[in-house]
Protein backbone atom coordinates (compact mmCIF):
# COMPACT_ATOMS: atom_id res chain seq x y z
CA UNK A 1 0.00 0.00 0.00
CA UNK A 2 2.87 2.24 0.80
CA UNK A 3 4.87 1.81 -2.70
CA UNK A 4 1.56 2.03 -4.39
CA UNK A 5 1.13 5.81 -2.70
CA UNK A 6 4.35 7.08 -3.13
CA UNK A 7 4.15 5.78 -7.07
CA UNK A 8 0.87 7.71 -7.27
CA UNK A 9 1.97 10.32 -5.54
CA UNK A 10 5.50 10.72 -8.19
CA UNK A 11 3.31 10.08 -11.31
CA UNK A 12 0.90 13.47 -10.25
CA UNK A 13 3.79 15.57 -9.65
CA UNK A 14 5.29 14.07 -13.21
CA UNK A 15 1.88 15.02 -14.68
CA UNK A 16 1.80 18.32 -13.54
CA UNK A 17 5.41 19.45 -14.82
CA UNK A 18 4.99 17.48 -18.24
CA UNK A 19 2.42 19.58 -19.09
CA UNK A 20 4.17 22.91 -18.97
CA UNK A 21 4.12 25.82 -16.71
CA UNK A 22 1.70 25.29 -14.07
CA UNK A 23 0.77 27.52 -11.15
CA UNK A 24 1.35 28.17 -7.64
CA UNK A 25 -1.72 26.13 -6.22
CA UNK A 26 -0.22 23.53 -8.61
CA UNK A 27 3.11 24.13 -6.26
CA UNK A 28 1.36 23.95 -3.22
CA UNK A 29 -0.19 20.52 -4.56
CA UNK A 30 3.63 19.11 -4.98
CA UNK A 31 4.52 20.43 -1.73
CA UNK A 32 1.28 18.85 0.32
CA UNK A 33 2.32 15.12 -1.53
CA UNK A 34 6.08 15.48 -0.40
CA UNK A 35 4.77 16.05 3.15
CA UNK A 36 2.09 13.35 2.91
CA UNK A 37 5.20 11.21 1.85
CA UNK A 38 6.90 12.59 4.97
CA UNK A 39 4.58 11.01 7.07
CA UNK A 40 3.85 7.86 5.28
CA UNK A 41 7.67 7.39 6.01
CA UNK A 42 6.94 8.32 9.83
CA UNK A 43 3.55 5.59 10.14
CA UNK A 44 6.19 3.31 8.66
CA UNK A 45 8.94 3.79 10.91
CA UNK A 46 6.39 3.72 14.00
CA UNK A 47 6.48 0.25 12.96
CA UNK A 48 10.34 -0.61 12.94
CA UNK A 49 13.30 0.63 14.81
CA UNK A 50 14.52 3.70 14.18
CA UNK A 51 17.64 2.64 12.48
CA UNK A 52 15.33 0.78 9.56
CA UNK A 53 12.48 3.72 9.79
CA UNK A 54 15.43 6.57 8.48
CA UNK A 55 17.16 4.00 6.45
CA UNK A 56 14.06 3.14 4.57
CA UNK A 57 13.55 6.74 3.40
CA UNK A 58 17.26 7.40 2.84
CA UNK A 59 19.05 7.66 -0.92
CA UNK A 60 21.98 5.75 -1.73
CA UNK A 61 24.16 8.93 -1.80
CA UNK A 62 22.01 10.65 1.12
CA UNK A 63 24.60 12.77 3.28
CA UNK A 64 24.31 13.56 6.94
CA UNK A 65 26.19 14.83 9.27
CA UNK A 66 27.37 12.47 12.58
CA UNK A 67 28.42 13.09 16.29
CA UNK A 68 31.63 12.46 15.23
CA UNK A 69 31.39 15.79 13.41
CA UNK A 70 32.15 14.39 10.08
CA UNK A 71 29.78 13.32 7.25
CA UNK A 72 28.06 9.93 6.95
CA UNK A 73 28.20 9.45 3.38
CA UNK A 74 25.81 6.91 1.65
CA UNK A 75 22.53 5.11 2.96
CA UNK A 76 25.03 2.15 4.21
CA UNK A 77 27.54 4.45 6.19
CA UNK A 78 24.37 6.40 7.92
CA UNK A 79 22.95 2.99 8.86
CA UNK A 80 26.22 1.98 10.47
CA UNK A 81 26.37 5.56 12.01
CA UNK A 82 22.67 4.82 13.49
CA UNK A 83 23.63 1.28 14.84
CA UNK A 84 26.59 2.81 16.47
CA UNK A 85 23.91 4.18 19.21
CA UNK A 86 22.75 1.30 20.79
CA UNK A 87 19.41 3.20 21.62
CA UNK A 88 18.29 3.00 17.80
CA UNK A 89 17.91 -0.69 17.92
CA UNK A 90 15.50 -0.75 20.44
CA UNK A 91 13.62 2.71 20.11
CA UNK A 92 10.80 3.81 17.65
CA UNK A 93 10.02 6.76 16.08
CA UNK A 94 7.13 8.83 14.85
CA UNK A 95 7.57 12.46 13.19
CA UNK A 96 5.83 14.80 12.39
CA UNK A 97 7.16 17.79 9.39
CA UNK A 98 5.81 21.37 9.82
CA UNK A 99 7.15 22.69 6.81
CA UNK A 100 7.63 21.51 3.31
CA UNK A 101 9.20 23.55 0.19
CA UNK A 102 9.67 22.65 -3.81
CA UNK A 103 11.61 23.36 -6.50
CA UNK A 104 10.07 24.92 -9.34
CA UNK A 105 10.95 21.70 -11.50
CA UNK A 106 8.94 19.64 -9.16
CA UNK A 107 12.28 17.78 -8.59
CA UNK A 108 13.54 18.60 -5.30
CA UNK A 109 12.21 20.02 -1.80
CA UNK A 110 12.75 19.89 1.45
CA UNK A 111 10.56 19.27 5.13
CA UNK A 112 11.39 19.96 8.82
CA UNK A 113 9.48 18.87 11.55
CA UNK A 114 9.53 16.96 15.00
CA UNK A 115 10.16 13.51 16.31
CA UNK A 116 9.03 11.67 19.39
CA UNK A 117 11.05 8.37 20.07
CA UNK A 118 9.54 6.10 22.04
CA UNK A 119 11.78 3.29 24.04
CA UNK A 120 10.38 0.71 25.99
CA UNK A 121 11.24 1.69 29.97
CA UNK A 122 11.92 5.16 29.35
CA UNK A 123 9.69 8.23 29.01
CA UNK A 124 9.46 9.53 25.74
CA UNK A 125 12.27 12.07 24.02
CA UNK A 126 11.90 14.95 21.11
CA UNK A 127 13.83 15.35 18.33
CA UNK A 128 13.79 17.94 15.60
CA UNK A 129 14.82 17.44 12.38
CA UNK A 130 15.71 18.64 8.50
CA UNK A 131 15.39 16.46 5.31
CA UNK A 132 16.06 17.19 1.99
CA UNK A 133 14.26 15.02 -0.46
CA UNK A 134 14.93 13.95 -4.05
CA UNK A 135 11.89 13.07 -6.37
CA UNK A 136 12.37 9.27 -7.85
CA UNK A 137 10.55 7.04 -9.81
CA UNK A 138 9.88 5.17 -6.97
CA UNK A 139 8.68 8.46 -5.15
CA UNK A 140 10.28 11.10 -2.61
CA UNK A 141 13.86 9.88 -0.90
CA UNK A 142 15.88 11.72 1.65
CA UNK A 143 19.14 13.28 0.31
CA UNK A 144 20.33 14.95 3.27
CA UNK A 145 19.36 14.75 6.78
CA UNK A 146 19.64 15.51 10.16
CA UNK A 147 18.27 15.69 13.72
CA UNK A 148 19.02 17.12 16.97
CA UNK A 149 17.46 16.62 20.04
CA UNK A 150 14.97 19.27 21.42
CA UNK A 151 13.91 19.93 25.08
CA UNK A 152 10.05 19.40 25.71
CA UNK A 153 8.18 22.62 25.35
CA UNK A 154 5.58 24.10 22.34
CA UNK A 155 5.62 22.12 19.03
CA UNK A 156 5.49 24.60 15.94
CA UNK A 157 2.51 24.38 14.33
CA UNK A 158 1.91 23.72 10.06
CA UNK A 159 3.30 26.33 8.31
CA UNK A 160 3.03 27.85 4.66
CA UNK A 161 5.03 25.65 2.52
CA UNK A 162 7.74 27.49 -0.02
CA UNK A 163 6.60 27.08 -3.17
CA UNK A 164 7.22 28.81 -6.70
CA UNK A 165 4.91 30.87 -8.35
CA UNK A 166 4.55 28.54 -11.25
CA UNK A 167 6.07 24.70 -12.03
CA UNK A 168 8.39 24.35 -14.94
CA UNK A 169 9.53 21.86 -16.97
CA UNK A 170 13.23 19.99 -15.62
CA UNK A 171 16.16 21.54 -17.90
CA UNK A 172 19.16 19.01 -17.40
CA UNK A 173 21.20 21.39 -19.59
CA UNK A 174 21.41 24.38 -16.30
CA UNK A 175 22.49 22.02 -13.95
CA UNK A 176 26.12 22.77 -14.09
CA UNK A 177 25.84 26.90 -13.86
CA UNK A 178 23.17 26.23 -11.13
CA UNK A 179 25.44 24.55 -9.32
CA UNK A 180 28.44 27.31 -9.75
CA UNK A 181 25.59 30.05 -9.05
CA UNK A 182 24.59 28.19 -5.50
CA UNK A 183 27.74 27.41 -4.59
CA UNK A 184 29.07 31.03 -5.36
CA UNK A 185 26.30 31.97 -2.59
CA UNK A 186 27.24 29.83 0.01
CA UNK A 187 31.59 30.87 -0.37
CA UNK A 188 29.81 34.67 -1.07
CA UNK A 189 28.32 34.37 2.80
CA UNK A 190 31.15 33.04 4.30
CA UNK A 191 33.42 35.83 2.74
CA UNK A 192 30.93 38.44 3.98
CA UNK A 193 31.02 37.48 7.72
CA UNK A 194 34.70 38.02 7.54
CA UNK A 195 33.78 41.49 6.06
CA UNK A 196 31.22 42.39 8.46
CA UNK A 197 30.49 39.72 11.31
CA UNK A 198 28.63 35.92 11.40
CA UNK A 199 25.63 37.33 12.67
CA UNK A 200 25.12 40.80 10.24
CA UNK A 201 26.24 38.65 7.60
CA UNK A 202 23.56 35.57 8.41
CA UNK A 203 20.84 38.78 8.48
CA UNK A 204 22.14 39.97 4.94
CA UNK A 205 21.77 36.33 3.36
CA UNK A 206 18.82 34.27 5.10
CA UNK A 207 15.25 34.82 3.91
CA UNK A 208 12.20 36.21 6.20
CA UNK A 209 11.15 32.62 6.91
CA UNK A 210 13.97 30.90 7.27
CA UNK A 211 14.97 28.54 9.79
CA UNK A 212 17.40 27.02 11.74
CA UNK A 213 17.31 24.48 14.34
CA UNK A 214 18.72 25.69 16.81
CA UNK A 215 19.50 24.48 20.42
CA UNK A 216 16.06 25.18 21.93
CA UNK A 217 12.32 23.26 22.32
CA UNK A 218 11.51 24.48 19.05
CA UNK A 219 13.27 26.11 15.79
CA UNK A 220 14.40 30.13 15.18
CA UNK A 221 12.53 31.90 12.77
CA UNK A 222 13.34 34.23 10.47
CA UNK A 223 17.07 36.00 9.43
CA UNK A 224 16.67 38.29 12.30
CA UNK A 225 16.27 36.00 14.83
CA UNK A 226 18.70 33.99 13.20
CA UNK A 227 21.00 36.48 12.85
CA UNK A 228 21.13 37.33 16.37
CA UNK A 229 20.86 33.97 17.67
CA UNK A 230 24.41 33.03 15.63
CA UNK A 231 26.03 36.03 16.11
CA UNK A 232 25.24 36.05 20.29
CA UNK A 233 26.76 32.47 20.48
CA UNK A 234 30.00 32.95 17.53
CA UNK A 235 32.69 34.76 19.43
CA UNK A 236 35.09 32.82 17.39
CA UNK A 237 35.78 34.15 13.63
CA UNK A 238 34.91 31.51 11.47
CA UNK A 239 35.02 30.35 7.82
CA UNK A 240 33.18 28.03 5.88
CA UNK A 241 32.49 27.17 2.12
CA UNK A 242 30.77 24.40 -0.17
CA UNK A 243 33.78 22.28 -0.08
CA UNK A 244 32.05 18.84 0.06
CA UNK A 245 29.78 19.95 -2.81
CA UNK A 246 26.35 21.06 -3.01
CA UNK A 247 22.64 19.67 -5.27
CA UNK A 248 20.63 22.00 -6.68
CA UNK A 249 17.37 21.78 -8.74
CA UNK A 250 17.33 21.69 -12.47
CA UNK A 251 15.05 25.17 -12.32
CA UNK A 252 17.68 26.75 -10.32
CA UNK A 253 15.85 27.62 -7.26
CA UNK A 254 16.18 25.44 -4.69
CA UNK A 255 19.10 23.56 -3.64
CA UNK A 256 21.39 22.58 -0.67
CA UNK A 257 25.51 23.28 -0.15
CA UNK A 258 27.33 20.88 1.90
CA UNK A 259 30.71 21.53 4.07
CA UNK A 260 32.32 22.58 7.07
CA UNK A 261 32.79 25.51 9.11
CA UNK A 262 36.33 26.36 10.40
CA UNK A 263 37.58 28.46 12.97
CA UNK A 264 40.21 30.56 11.46
CA UNK A 265 41.95 30.07 14.78
CA UNK A 266 41.47 26.50 16.21
CA UNK A 267 42.82 26.36 19.98
CA UNK A 268 44.46 23.32 21.39
CA UNK A 269 42.13 20.42 22.71
CA UNK A 270 38.10 22.25 20.49
CA UNK A 271 37.36 20.36 17.43
CA UNK A 272 39.08 21.90 13.81
CA UNK A 273 35.50 21.44 11.77
CA UNK A 274 32.22 21.47 12.16
CA UNK A 275 30.28 19.63 9.12
CA UNK A 276 26.93 21.42 7.86
CA UNK A 277 24.29 21.59 5.43
CA UNK A 278 21.96 24.23 4.33
CA UNK A 279 18.88 24.71 2.23
CA UNK A 280 18.93 27.70 -0.12
CA UNK A 281 16.04 29.05 -2.21
CA UNK A 282 15.19 31.91 -4.65
CA UNK A 283 12.18 33.09 -3.70
CA UNK A 284 11.82 34.12 -7.71
CA UNK A 285 14.00 33.95 -10.45
CA UNK A 286 15.17 37.01 -10.68
CA UNK A 287 16.01 36.83 -6.79
CA UNK A 288 18.90 36.16 -5.17
CA UNK A 289 19.71 32.99 -3.25
CA UNK A 290 18.93 32.75 0.70
CA UNK A 291 19.22 30.24 2.94
CA UNK A 292 16.09 28.95 4.01
CA UNK A 293 16.44 26.35 6.38
CA UNK A 294 19.97 25.04 7.84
Amino acid sequence: MTSYRFLSMAAAAVCLVAAGPASAQDARLLASQLLAADRAFSTAGAKANIVDSIGGMLTENAVMPTPKLDFAIGKSAIIETLKSNPANANATAEWSPVRAGISADGTQGFTYGFMFIHETGKPDRRAKYLSYWIRRPEGWRVAFYKRALSAEGNVTTRLEPAVPEELVEPNPQRLQENLASLKAAEQAFSDRAQEVGVGPAFLEFGSEDAMNMGSGSDFTFGNTAIAKLVGEGNTTPITWGPDKGALVASSGDLGVTWGYIRPKEPKAGEPAAFPFFTVWRKAAPDQPWRYVAE
